[in-house]
Protein backbone atom coordinates (compact mmCIF):
# COMPACT_ATOMS: atom_id res chain seq x y z
CA UNK A 1 0.00 0.00 0.00
CA UNK A 2 1.83 3.31 -1.29
CA UNK A 3 -1.65 5.89 -0.48
CA UNK A 4 -2.52 7.07 2.55
CA UNK A 5 -6.29 6.56 3.74
CA UNK A 6 -6.49 9.84 3.91
CA UNK A 7 -5.46 11.85 0.75
CA UNK A 8 -3.50 15.24 1.37
CA UNK A 9 -4.87 18.04 -0.28
CA UNK A 10 -1.73 19.17 -1.59
CA UNK A 11 -2.02 16.17 -3.81
CA UNK A 12 -5.50 17.04 -5.11
CA UNK A 13 -6.06 19.52 -8.15
CA UNK A 14 -7.24 22.63 -7.51
CA UNK A 15 -10.14 21.62 -9.61
CA UNK A 16 -11.03 18.66 -7.69
CA UNK A 17 -11.07 21.28 -3.98
CA UNK A 18 -7.34 20.67 -3.53
CA UNK A 19 -3.86 23.09 -3.83
CA UNK A 20 -2.31 21.02 -6.91
CA UNK A 21 -1.26 23.23 -9.49
CA UNK A 22 -1.71 21.89 -13.00
CA UNK A 23 2.04 22.60 -13.29
CA UNK A 24 3.18 20.97 -10.29
CA UNK A 25 1.34 17.82 -10.84
CA UNK A 26 3.28 17.78 -14.36
CA UNK A 27 6.37 17.78 -12.57
CA UNK A 28 5.42 15.17 -10.70
CA UNK A 29 4.41 12.90 -13.57
CA UNK A 30 7.87 13.73 -15.10
CA UNK A 31 9.77 12.87 -11.94
CA UNK A 32 7.95 9.92 -11.86
CA UNK A 33 8.85 8.86 -15.37
CA UNK A 34 12.17 9.62 -14.63
CA UNK A 35 12.06 7.25 -11.54
CA UNK A 36 10.64 4.74 -13.29
CA UNK A 37 12.70 5.01 -16.84
CA UNK A 38 16.25 4.51 -13.95
CA UNK A 39 15.13 0.61 -13.31
CA UNK A 40 13.71 0.08 -16.17
CA UNK A 41 16.22 -1.84 -17.64
CA UNK A 42 15.88 -3.95 -14.77
CA UNK A 43 12.40 -4.86 -16.21
CA UNK A 44 13.74 -5.12 -19.77
CA UNK A 45 17.00 -7.17 -19.00
CA UNK A 46 14.52 -9.98 -18.04
CA UNK A 47 11.60 -9.44 -19.96
CA UNK A 48 13.00 -7.61 -23.62
CA UNK A 49 10.22 -7.53 -26.26
CA UNK A 50 7.78 -6.74 -23.51
CA UNK A 51 7.38 -2.87 -23.93
CA UNK A 52 4.32 -2.13 -21.58
CA UNK A 53 6.65 -0.78 -19.14
CA UNK A 54 8.01 1.69 -20.76
CA UNK A 55 5.03 2.66 -23.20
CA UNK A 56 3.64 3.54 -19.33
CA UNK A 57 6.68 6.08 -18.57
CA UNK A 58 6.04 7.42 -21.93
CA UNK A 59 2.43 8.01 -21.08
CA UNK A 60 3.42 9.59 -18.02
CA UNK A 61 4.92 12.63 -20.19
CA UNK A 62 2.68 12.79 -23.05
CA UNK A 63 0.05 13.38 -20.40
CA UNK A 64 2.40 15.99 -18.95
CA UNK A 65 2.57 17.50 -21.57
CA UNK A 66 -0.72 17.85 -22.51
CA UNK A 67 -0.64 15.21 -25.76
CA UNK A 68 -2.53 12.81 -24.21
CA UNK A 69 -5.99 12.26 -21.87
CA UNK A 70 -5.27 11.30 -17.98
CA UNK A 71 -7.57 8.02 -19.05
CA UNK A 72 -5.30 7.13 -21.73
CA UNK A 73 -2.29 7.38 -19.11
CA UNK A 74 -3.95 5.54 -16.26
CA UNK A 75 -4.83 2.87 -18.53
CA UNK A 76 -1.18 1.82 -19.33
CA UNK A 77 -0.73 2.52 -15.90
CA UNK A 78 -2.76 -0.94 -16.26
CA UNK A 79 -1.16 -2.60 -18.43
CA UNK A 80 2.46 -1.82 -16.60
CA UNK A 81 0.95 -3.40 -13.85
CA UNK A 82 -0.33 -6.71 -15.77
CA UNK A 83 3.10 -7.01 -16.95
CA UNK A 84 4.50 -7.46 -13.76
CA UNK A 85 1.75 -10.02 -12.71
CA UNK A 86 3.71 -13.08 -13.59
CA UNK A 87 7.59 -11.84 -12.41
CA UNK A 88 9.53 -11.56 -9.10
CA UNK A 89 12.28 -9.56 -7.40
CA UNK A 90 13.49 -6.52 -9.44
CA UNK A 91 11.82 -7.03 -12.97
CA UNK A 92 8.10 -6.70 -11.23
CA UNK A 93 9.18 -4.10 -9.01
CA UNK A 94 10.53 -2.01 -11.78
CA UNK A 95 7.42 -3.05 -13.75
CA UNK A 96 5.21 -2.11 -11.29
CA UNK A 97 7.30 1.42 -10.72
CA UNK A 98 6.49 2.44 -14.51
CA UNK A 99 2.42 1.82 -13.88
CA UNK A 100 3.43 3.56 -10.80
CA UNK A 101 4.54 7.14 -12.88
CA UNK A 102 1.74 6.79 -15.45
CA UNK A 103 -0.86 6.64 -12.60
CA UNK A 104 0.59 9.77 -11.80
CA UNK A 105 -1.91 11.70 -14.17
CA UNK A 106 -5.14 10.12 -12.14
CA UNK A 107 -3.99 10.96 -8.62
CA UNK A 108 -0.86 13.01 -7.93
CA UNK A 109 0.27 10.72 -5.09
CA UNK A 110 1.34 7.98 -7.10
CA UNK A 111 4.83 9.90 -6.81
CA UNK A 112 5.91 8.06 -4.64
CA UNK A 113 4.83 4.94 -6.19
CA UNK A 114 7.01 4.94 -8.82
CA UNK A 115 9.96 6.10 -6.31
CA UNK A 116 9.39 3.53 -3.80
CA UNK A 117 8.78 0.80 -6.44
CA UNK A 118 12.10 1.97 -7.95
CA UNK A 119 14.24 1.95 -4.85
CA UNK A 120 12.80 -1.31 -4.30
CA UNK A 121 14.17 -2.87 -7.87
CA UNK A 122 17.53 -1.62 -7.05
CA UNK A 123 17.61 -3.26 -3.51
CA UNK A 124 16.55 -6.75 -5.39
CA UNK A 125 18.71 -5.95 -8.36
CA UNK A 126 21.80 -5.80 -5.54
CA UNK A 127 24.41 -7.97 -4.88
CA UNK A 128 23.85 -9.94 -1.39
CA UNK A 129 24.34 -7.50 1.29
CA UNK A 130 24.62 -4.67 -0.58
CA UNK A 131 20.71 -4.13 -0.91
CA UNK A 132 20.85 -1.39 1.86
CA UNK A 133 23.15 0.48 0.16
CA UNK A 134 21.68 -0.11 -3.11
CA UNK A 135 18.45 1.61 -2.22
CA UNK A 136 20.30 4.40 -0.41
CA UNK A 137 22.34 5.28 -3.76
CA UNK A 138 19.02 5.08 -5.46
CA UNK A 139 16.66 7.18 -3.18
CA UNK A 140 19.88 9.67 -2.91
CA UNK A 141 20.05 9.69 -6.88
CA UNK A 142 15.74 9.97 -6.88
CA UNK A 143 16.37 13.25 -4.74
CA UNK A 144 19.17 14.71 -6.91
CA UNK A 145 16.36 14.78 -9.80
CA UNK A 146 13.44 16.44 -8.11
CA UNK A 147 12.97 19.85 -9.60
CA UNK A 148 13.00 22.77 -7.20
CA UNK A 149 9.54 23.60 -7.77
CA UNK A 150 8.33 20.35 -6.15
CA UNK A 151 11.47 19.30 -4.04
CA UNK A 152 9.97 20.76 -0.27
CA UNK A 153 6.15 18.97 -1.06
CA UNK A 154 7.82 15.41 -2.43
CA UNK A 155 10.50 15.68 0.54
CA UNK A 156 7.92 16.04 2.90
CA UNK A 157 5.52 13.22 1.30
CA UNK A 158 8.12 11.06 1.51
CA UNK A 159 8.49 11.77 5.74
CA UNK A 160 4.75 11.52 5.92
CA UNK A 161 4.27 8.28 3.37
CA UNK A 162 7.76 6.71 4.63
CA UNK A 163 6.15 3.67 6.61
CA UNK A 164 3.34 2.77 4.36
CA UNK A 165 5.87 2.68 1.75
CA UNK A 166 8.50 0.49 3.01
CA UNK A 167 10.67 2.56 4.97
CA UNK A 168 12.76 3.18 1.60
CA UNK A 169 12.88 7.14 2.05
CA UNK A 170 15.20 6.56 4.88
CA UNK A 171 18.26 8.30 2.98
Amino acid sequence: MILPKKRDPRFITVRRGGTLQDADHQLLAIWAAVCAEHVLHLFEEIQPHDERPRQAIQWARAWARGQVKMSEARSAAGHANAAARDLSGAARFAAFAAAQAAAVAHVAAHELGAASYAIKAARAAAPDGQAAEAGLLECEWQRAQLPGQIRELVLDDQKLRNEICWFVFDC
